[in-house]
């Protein structure tokens, strides 16, 4: 008798960014016969339940499980269960330390479903504990790369921001495989020491460090250096399987679902547009679902991109931002108004270059398209993401962002250093070797999730040695 497949359950923390590639990987763990079970609560299932719908229709072991979130017990506004419906910044971190209130029901799930491994965001930082009082392995999933961990262990086990004489000064940061130099204003407060999240940081550190192991939405060929840091110098168990996004290539319906109910524009429409336009023509520009520009910046941006006499673009408007009046009119673009299908553009020949603040989940997107980058980083990990693509990708050239901030800034980039940057991505010998660069990564990362590759030979181990525990146990 054969024994039943592996049973693995998924914890997404409540925000895009992270909903997103969980589920990725969910339905990649699926699509190799794993039993996935995605817990999120009544508000975050819509965004990704069509997908598990049909990919169950079309008969693989993936289902989604429902539980309440109790916003206002945990001291939140009523509604607010995902990162995109909070309003103020000082709510972040009672978001945060509201993923508390799922210990005890998740507790009571994995008690009674008793799967063989649970992969647990890195918010829930009591999933190590609870996962170890159950005997199941908890896998940790913090939603960035190697680089950034890396980059982050460094600058605390060298105190590199320590006796620095301003924070506009430049400064080196050991022990690294390259020569990455930072400032102060451009890092997360905690790294500066501030202690007001001190206690969510010590313990999803904690949880990390006693879990099973680590899954990374990355690929080895990406940054080598940094995996075998993360391994050998920081001592941790990792698995690297991404990019996820590849997952996500059975045509225009999957790549345009992808994290939200529905897109603000009909995708057909989308294509139609960018079927008009010549190949590495169009410069698209978004800056995700939860970093936010000044009030002043879209008129800076607007600026530059009429500054061009030719240029084509798609640019991805908040609601609430306002464009100079007759923009619209005065240039050869498409405004989307709300959510975007991503992976559906950059995808798409037309695109030359893709303005990005730098998430995890879009600087991927882009190295998995081949496309090069304008870096424009804004909040949490983006400006070390920003150096991985600019210093040591060498696929993208930077607005020259400076100030690290969740809420309001204080500094507007000017229209003439944003053209700069665009100009040097889109136009010219340093574009086209921009270009080649981004595409040979795009190469790399297609052959790492194929038989054989680093990130199919990473996911396949990590199934072997689940079996293996499982099996022990039998």
């Amino acid at each position: 008798m054969d024994p039943p497949p592996l049973h693995v359950v998924f914890l997404p923390f409540m925000a895009q960014g992270h909903m997103i590639p969980i589920t990725d990987m969910a339905r990649l763990f699926a699509r190799r016969g794993v039993k996935s079970t995605i817990i999120t609560t009544p508000l975050n299932a819509p965004l990704f339940s069509g997908k598990i719908r049909r990919d169950a229709q079309l008969g693989l072991p993936i289902e989604t499980h429902i539980i309440e979130f109790p916003c206002v017990e945990a001291g939140l506004p009523e509604g607010c269960e995902n990162v995109s419906a909070i309003r103020s910044p000082d709510l972040m971190i009672p978001f945060f330390k509201a993923m508390a209130v799922f210990q005890r029901p998740v507790e009571d799930l994995l008690r009674n479903w008793r799967p063989d491994c649970i992969v647990a965001d890195v918010v829930f930082t009591w999933a190590t504990e609870t996962a170890g009082r159950l005997c199941i392995p908890r896998l940790f999933f913090n939603g960035t790369g190697a680089f950034v961990v890396s980059v982050l262990h460094a600058l605390k086990l060298h105190e590199a921001c320590n006796g620095l004489e301003s924070d506009s000064e430049p400064f080196l940061v050991p022990g690294l495989p390259h020569e990455i130099r930072l400032i102060k204003t451009q890092l997360p407060p905690f790294v500066k020491g501030d202690q007001s999240d001190s206690g969510i940081r010590e313990a999803m550190e904690e949880s990390e460090v006693n879990c099973f192991g680590t899954v990374l939405n990355s690929f080895h060929e990406l940054e080598p250096g940094y995996a075998e840091y993360y391994r050998k110098v920081m001592g941790r168990k990792a698995w690297l399987i991404g990019p996820l996004s590849l997952g996500n290539k059975d045509g225009t319906e999957e790549k345009a679902e992808r994290g939200d109910v529905v897109t603000s524009i009909d995708e057909q429409e989308c294509l139609r547009w960018l079927d008009a336009r010549e190949p590495n023509s169009v410069l698209y520009i978004c800056f995700g679902s939860t970093s936010y520009i000044s009030d002043a910046q879209p008129c800076e941006i607007a600026g530059a991109l009429e500054s061009f006499e030719e240029l084509s673009f798609i640019w991805v408007v908040r609601k609430g931002e306002l464009l100079p009046e007759g923009f619209e009119e005065r240039t050869k673009g498409l405004v989307i108004r709300g959510w975007a299908p991503q992976v559906l553009i950059l995808d798409h020949g037309a695109i030359g270059g893709f303005v990005t603040h730098c998430g995890w989940n879009s600087t991927l997107e882009a190295v998995a398209a081949g496309v090069p980058m304008v870096t424009w980083p804004l909040q949490a990990e983006q400006f070390l993401n920003e150096k991985l693509v600019t210093d040591v990708l060498k696929i993208g050239v930077g607005v020259g962002a400076q100030e690290w901030s969740r809420g309001e800034r204080k500094i507007v980039v000017g229209r003439e250093d944003i053209a700069r940057a665009m100009t040097r991505v889109m136009v010219g010998e340093e574009a086209e070797e921009l270009r080649g660069r981004a595409r040979k990564l795009q190469e790399m990362a297609v052959r790492a999730n194929e038989e054989g590759g680093s990130s199919n030979s990473d996911l396949k181990s990590l199934l072997e040695e689940l079996k293996s525990l499982r099996d022990k146990k039998l």
